[in-house]
């Protein structure tokens, strides 16, 4: 299938198209998936669309059908849905049964069987954990924001917190998000990072020492003989969300070996993925979930 890469599964069911870490495939009691863009009800630029956020373009009835397609897809479809409202932040919720009301939030985790926790995407990094030892699992969304707050950090100190969550015993799988490649941000960001990680160079291409010190890049703008209001665009780098948040799972605790990174760029295939830089807000949302089958224990 065209999503095919080592460590990963491109699955098709029900008329659409997803993908599973062979890693999470393996443990017995988890069901997981990351969807795509293929098939599903909605239409986007005269073609089907598997939309599953609720978006302004869209129709909520045809998302609803979505999201129920791909659950079904993942033989999960009697397992309701905990979401969230993402804010781009570090807060963990944990839950034991869907909320009427999303809880604002950017990671959700439970332990409670026959419950499918979830994250939406369009260029961020959705994250899914399974502790293999106490049955636990949690969804992340991990935006520039909430990795410089160290999201996925902080959901694993949650899982122990609540769980009993030990790292050694977490797998993780990093599914499809914005690459290296695509990813450009601005100077400020360059310095948030550098000020937060030691080894923050490792993430980024382009100048990063450089904007991270706060150099001006033209501190003489005359010197360009450009008119007022025509200055170059500030420098920018190129940073790796991905490379980011698996450093930070790995710095806490989980095993490089129970890691798995998909390498497929949002940006680069948005013939199979939905992504908000490339696309603009008229796109999608991809969805990423993850539960404890009911007949688990």
């Amino acid at each position: 299938m065209r999503a095919a890469e080592p460590g990963w599964k491109s699955q098709r069911s029900k008329g659409i198209e997803f993908l599973q870490a062979e890693l999470l495939k393996k443990i017995p009691w988890v069901v997981h998936g990351f969807s795509t863009r293929v098939g599903g009800r909605s239409r986007l630029k005269g073609a089907p669309a598997l939309n599953l956020g609720f978006t302004d373009w869209d129709a909520r009835p045809a998302v609803v059908a979505n999201r129920r397609m791909l659950l079904a897809a993942l033989g999960a479809g009697r397992m309701p849905l905990a979401a969230l409202r993402q804010i781009h932040s570090d807060v963990v919720q944990v839950v034991s049964a869907p909320l009427g009301e999303p809880p604002a939030g950017d990671a959700v985790a439970t332990r409670h069987p026959g419950l499918l926790v979830s994250v939406q995407t369009a260029d961020c990094v959705p994250i899914l954990l399974a502790d293999t030892a106490r049955r636990g699992v949690a969804a992340v969304h991990a935006g520039w924001r909430g990795t410089l707050a160290r999201v996925a950090a902080k959901t694993l100190g949650r899982m122990r917190l609540e769980f009993g969550t030990r790292p050694e015993d977490v797998a993780a799988a990093l599914g499809p998000s914005i690459g290296r490649c695509c990813y450009e941000v601005g100077p400020e960001v360059a310095q948030a990072f550098a000020a937060q990680f030691a080894g923050a160079a490792d993430w980024f291409d382009g100048p990063f020492a450089r904007l991270a010190e706060g150099e001006e890049p033209n501190p003489l703008p005359w010197l360009t003989m450009m008119p007022p209001g025509h200055q170059p665009e500030p420098e920018r780098v190129k940073l790796d969300l991905r490379a980011a948040n698996r450093s930070q799972l790995v710095d806490a605790g989980v095993s490089p070996r129970r890691i798995a990174v998909s390498a497929l760029c949002t940006a680069c295939r948005t013939d199979l993925l939905f992504s908000y830089r490339r696309e603009g807000a008229g796109t999608g949302r991809l969805m990423a979930v993850i539960g404890i089958r009911a007949a688990s224990r």
